[in-house]
């Protein structure tokens, strides 16, 4: 242990007899203790990290300073409450942003982060892109009722939310622009079919004014499910 200098740290372990010793302190104070237990050849030894000192102190930390109490290594109770606070808050520093009630542009802020406001989707331009796609493959999953309408309604669904960045559509927009394709289901039949899959956790429903819209769960949407 001759190569260390300063505060070195010095650990034997024993699983076998439920041994465990630690010594620190300086290292020539360390190594006497280590050859007075017959410790000499096992166990090893570190160096240890310097004390740091603290900056920035508060009024009461400064005080303790003065009076000699280690800042660092203090003997309070674990659930008393802190004496130092850190430092006297500065409300100077916080910068003050003052408008009139209603006049901050939701729309405008937005825009500068270069976010783009969602847009409800044309269903005159979702029935021609849906007439563009390939069949999807067949839902797979005991729970799917009619496996290529669902698989349908969840591509009609993939292009509402990633193209458009909306995450519903209407009942009467999904009859509108895909009945012949989930079966040509419509009006009742459509709103519980719809349910079903809701109930399912496939889809989630938004209730918005008069009409309800139905939105994909991320791991349908992925085929997750």
């Amino acid at each position: 242990m001759s190569q260390f200098k300063g505060n070195v740290r010095y650990r034997f372990r024993a699983d076998d007899h439920d041994m465990n010793i630690v010594i620190e302190g300086d290292a020539e104070w360390v190594e006497q203790h280590v050859e007075s237990l017959g410790l000499s050849g096992v166990g090893w030894t570190m160096p240890s990290g310097t004390a740091v000192k603290a900056t920035d102190l508060s009024s009461v930390s400064e005080q303790r300073k003065r009076a000699g109490v280690d800042i660092e290594m203090s003997d309070e109770p674990e659930n008393a409450p802190p004496l130092d606070m850190g430092p006297t808050p500065d409300p100077s520093r916080i910068p003050v942003v003052r408008r009139p009630i209603g006049e901050l542009d939701l729309t405008g802020e937005i825009a500068k982060t270069g976010i783009k406001a969602p847009e409800r989707p044309d269903p005159i331009a979702l029935m021609e892109m849906m007439d563009d796609l390939d069949p999807p493959h067949p839902v797979q999953g005991s729970t799917s009722v009619d496996p290529m309408a669902e698989a349908w309604l969840r591509e009609l669904l993939q292009i509402v939310v990633r193209d458009h960045g909306t995450t519903a559509l209407k009942t009467e927009d999904i009859e509108e622009i895909a009945s012949k394709y989930i079966g040509n289901r419509e009006g009742t039949a459509l709103e519980v079919w719809l349910e079903s899959l809701f109930s399912a956790g496939k889809l989630v429903k938004v209730h918005g004014g008069e009409s309800v819209g139905w939105g994909p769960s991320p791991k349908w949407l992925s085929g997750r499910f």
